[in-house]
């Protein structure tokens, strides 16, 4: 659960617009998330969903508005200055994306490579660590095309750990995957928040997926947060977008949801 003694929001978006030419994806978007807790960010395709996440770590910049994280303004940094930030606040992308080229061992050391200056012994430590967190302790010797996709997300989280950050970012997580393979995949993400004591953030549309793991629900809908709750507050919310959004509605338009 989140440390409510904290004060200061874990991430913090205030005001954050984005558009890719002329297409509104962000408008005025506030949110707040508490250190140590799961939120999971609900909406359907286009919503953006993911171009928010991708704001939280500096890979897109808001054309107004800021982005802080502990509290620190990162919307013009510098992409060296962004390094740490990433570093911190790791991110999961949707196809778990693995060099195709490099084994599981690999794939997991890669980061450690680059930023850490480590022993063999101690690398090879480390990733066993990573893999046998994420339930892939004797798989160190395959390659990328020798998983399923349940394992390739795996052995991505895997290597988003390895550096110890202070956040995780999700980015459709059970995209692809079988309902076992989904719900193996939000155990993971509890187990990993409730041991690590990591902040994660969950981009997702699969409401068993975000009901089953979130300390927090925000529902996105034209680039703005039109609520958000705790499970229980979200599924009893009388807010028409969210009960439209929840009986599966989640493309109408706001015309369509306040005539039906």
């Amino acid at each position: 659960m989140s440390d409510l003694a904290n004060d200061v929001p874990a991430i913090e978006m205030h005001k954050v617009c984005k558009a890719f030419g002329r297409k509104t994806v962000l408008l005025n978007l506030d949110l707040a998330i508490r250190s140590g807790e799961t939120y999971a960010i609900l909406g359907g395709s286009g919503s953006g969903k993911s171009v928010c996440l991708k704001h939280m770590n500096g890979l897109l910049r808001p054309d107004s508005g800021h982005v802080r994280i502990d509290g620190v303004d990162i919307t013009h940094l510098s992409e060296s200055a962004l390094i740490d930030v990433r570093k911190s606040c790791g991110m999961l992308f949707q196809s778990g994306a693995l060099f195709d080229s490099l084994s599981v061992f690999e794939n997991v050391a890669y980061p450690l490579r680059e930023h850490l200056k480590l022993s063999k012994a101690e690398l090879a430590e480390r990733v066993k660590e990573c893999l046998a967190a994420v339930g892939l302790s004797s798989s160190q010797s395959l390659m990328p095309s020798e998983l399923s996709g349940g394992m390739r997300k795996r052995v991505g989280l895997a290597r988003v750990i390895a550096l110890q950050p202070k956040t995780i970012l999700y980015d459709e997580p059970t995209t692809g995957l079988d309902p076992g393979n989904s719900r193996r995949i939000g155990k993971l993400i509890r187990s990993l928040q409730e041991r690590l004591r990591v902040t994660s953030v969950v981009v997702t549309h699969d409401l068993e997926l975000c009901f089953a793991i979130a300390d927090r629900i925000g529902l996105l809908k034209d680039g703005a947060m039109v609520s958000s709750g705790s499970v229980g507050e979200m599924r009893d919310s009388t807010h028409p977008v969210v009960r439209a959004f929840l009986r599966g509605d989640q493309d109408a338009s706001l015309d369509e949801i306040e005539s039906s």
